[in-house]
């Protein structure tokens, strides 16, 4: 799709083992700051997501742990929009530290309403916006 951000991210010690090692934890923590850094630079905060009542549901989380990050670790975490349905929507992430992999994992998600049904977000107001973005990405390409 194309649709991808950049965070960066230095490894606190309370995410550390007694070892210094980052419990595996963290990594979908930091696939959650991954996506919202993503919508963020969409300029589409998902605030404005739940400001219309919807909200992103993890159906199906995975992670690949390569080589383990340690405590003070400068990271960057990349994050791409996979793909996108009226239902649903896939990322796919990347934590580096400088040029090596150390972890890459994905997320599904649906789309639920306040009472956490599964919903449609083509009948919500903010769809129109994030069409938009969707297929000037595509142009991009």
């Amino acid at each position: 799709m194309g649709l991808s951000a950049k965070t960066h991210l230095r490894v606190r010690f309370s995410e550390t083992d007694q070892m210094g090692i980052v419990y595996h934890s963290n990594y979908l923590v930091w696939f959650e700051v991954g996506r919202s850094d993503l919508f963020r630079e969409l300029d589409l905060p998902f605030t404005q997501i739940m400001d219309q009542g919807l909200g992103l549901a993890v159906i199906e989380a995975s992670c690949h742990y390569r080589k383990p990050a340690r405590y003070d670790d400068d990271l960057v975490i990349i994050t791409s929009l996979e793909q996108m349905s009226s239902r649903s929507a896939r990322f796919k992430y990347h934590i580096y530290k400088g040029e090596t992999l150390l972890a890459e994992g994905k997320t599904v998600h649906v789309f639920i309403n306040k009472e956490g049904r599964l919903s449609n977000i083509r009948r919500y107001p903010i769809w129109t916006r994030l069409q938009a973005i969707i297929e000037k990405q595509k142009k991009l390409g």
